[in-house]
């Protein structure tokens, strides 16, 4: 009499909790829904144990497909909305001037949107500007193509830049602004051995030239600059306090001299900022109110007050956000560089990388990198990506409109004993009639998953989903009605005339079937049943695994 009740509700406690129902909770809400069954607990734990088991029994396939099916209306009432919202910045007293800095090494990777998203949401949020900063002063660490990959990767996650601004045309600016430090007493140039200069810091003893006079640092730099002194024989140091107790911020190197030809500027310039110094400046000549970072930049914020406190310049707000750890997904742009050009990659799509054009490429769409930064927010602890949490804030964005189809991986053909002539009209999705139907005459013959025919045992009833129910008799297979009697495993088929059809995954496996006929054509993400989510981006025989 409760059964279906109790069915129900272990379902969508399931369904909730990642394919698997906890026997107390699903106890709990029996209890609170059916008072009747307080009678006789026992009797009623016993029941709810079954529904459960039978219950867990199930794929998560299964169990998604039959909730979302039958039980939409009581997902929605139980759904927890939990709304994120990010914590208000410090002295915001009108619009706000943010920035992005990438190196132009390569493409942005899923690492970078953390940065843009949430930059973006506060200039939503307060009005002003969003500066694309592409720090290209390294020139042997550049990528050509990625000033124009940087922007396009941006405006495929909605993220909305103002201004653009490129580190290798504001040389000039850095070189006054080192001179102008120079001048008064707050720059040197060091001629000392490298590893001297590192050893003193260590020891916090000066470097021989750390007491010029301005103009003999001003005419060592400007040998620096016109190629008098060679590469690794002289740097432009920043003065600090050589007791700091963090080596790094005693006396830093602002400038050193790099032979190698720029991408953008050729061979114009020799002399190169390092980014602490380039940062500094341009954050204050670009008006920035606020700096959002990772922990990783603490040092380097250390060190650009320095170059604010001795201009008297007003420093920006500085948020430092927790790191996050990306397990098992491919981040480091040299190795993906390397591998791109030897051929293991097939490009910076390649849907093995992490890049944010190879998860779209697998059908992750703009609102979940979003919806995941913003939930992350601005927390100072470092945590761990969760690729589970991201799948399901995908799958809730594409799931309303991801057309259902028919996938058998590794088929056999099955012919059915005494199936008579059967019209299947199988719904394009199941909570929307109005996206329409697949409808085939199946007369007897079906394909199947190699897999599941193994699987099944003499006797057993299984319901071919959507179509009919079927048992096995010896070697074969016979028909077996269409009403249901009692609980079965269901599984999928695909009609006579499917066609060949692969599904590339991330770890660089390939599933092989049929997909059933009236796929063709279909662009855009698709659920697989009982399969997955894919993309359909390149043709009709081969689609991206997007995740479960």
């Amino acid at each position: 009499m409760y059964e279906d009740d109790i069915r129900r509700i272990a379902l969508i406690n399931a369904y909730q909790h990642e394919g698997k129902a906890d026997l107390k909770s699903v106890m709990g809400k029996v209890m609170a829904e059916i008072p009747d069954l307080r009678r006789d607990p026992r009797s009623a734990r016993e029941m709810v144990s079954r529904i459960v088991d039978e219950v867990n029994s199930m794929s998560a396939y299964e169990i998604r497909e039959t909730v979302e099916t039958r039980y939409t209306s009581s997902i929605r009432k139980e759904k927890k909305v939990e709304e994120h919202r990010l914590p208000d910045l410090e002295g915001v007293n009108g619009p706000v001037v943010m920035r992005m800095a990438p190196s132009p090494s390569g493409p942005l990777h899923i690492g970078h949107t953390r940065m843009a998203i949430l930059n973006d949401e506060y200039v939503k949020r307060y009005g002003g500007e969003l500066i694309l900063r592409i720090e290209d002063t390294n020139p042997k660490n550049i990528d050509p193509d990625a000033y124009h990959m940087i922007p396009e990767d941006l405006e495929w996650l909605g993220v909305n830049v103002t201004k653009i601004v490129i580190q290798s045309d504001r040389f000039d600016l850095y070189y006054a602004e080192a001179k102008k430090l120079m001048e008064n007493g707050h720059m040197y140039v060091c001629t000392c051995p490298r590893e001297e200069f590192k050893k003193r810091k260590l020891e916090s003893i000066p470097c021989k030239d750390r007491d010029n006079p301005p103009e003999t640092n001003l005419e060592l730099f400007d040998k620096m600059i016109d190629g008098t002194i060679k590469e690794g024989d002289a740097v432009a140091v920043v003065k600090t306090d050589l007791k700091h107790p963090n080596p790094s911020v005693r006396d830093w190197i602002a400038f050193r001299i790099i032979e190698a030809r720029h991408p953008r500027v050729d061979d114009k310039y020799r002399v190169y900022p390092m980014m602490s110094f380039s940062v500094a400046v341009d954050d204050h000549y670009l008006g920035l109110t606020h700096v959002l970072r990772g922990k990783d930049q603490l040092t380097n914020t250390d060190k650009q007050r320095y170059i604010f406190d001795y201009n008297g310049w007003k420093k920006p707000y500085y948020y430092h956000y927790g790191m996050i750890k990306f397990p098992g997904i491919k981040l480091k742009t040299s190795l993906m560089k390397k591998g791109i050009l030897s051929g293991q990659y097939e490009g910076w799509s390649d849907i093995r990388l992490g890049t944010v054009r190879a998860f779209a490429k697998r059908g992750y769409r703009p609102e979940t990198f979003r919806r995941y930064w913003i939930n992350s927010g601005l927390r100072e602890i470092d945590a761990i990506f969760s690729i589970e949490i991201f799948d399901s804030i995908n799958r809730e964005i594409v799931d309303p409109r991801a057309y259902r189809f028919s996938f058998v991986k590794d088929p056999v053909p099955v012919r059915i004993e005494g199936m008579p002539n059967i019209s299947a009209k199988l719904p394009l999705h199941p909570t929307h009639p109005e996206y329409g139907f697949r409808e085939y005459e199946v007369k007897g013959s079906v394909y199947i998953a190699s897999r599941d025919f193994a699987a099944i045992s003499e006797g057993e009833r299984i319901r071919l989903k959507d179509l009919c129910y079927i048992r096995k008799k010896g070697n074969g297979i016979i028909y077996d009605g269409v009403e249901m009697t009692e609980k079965t495993k269901i599984i999928n088929w695909c009609p006579e005339g499917s066609r060949d059809f692969s599904v590339l995954k991330p770890d660089g496996s390939k599933d092989s079937g049929l997909i059933e006929p009236k796929s063709s054509g279909y662009r855009g993400i698709a659920q697989l049943e009982r399969y997955g989510y894919v993309n359909f981006a390149d043709g009709d025989d081969l689609a991206y695994f997007t995740h479960p």
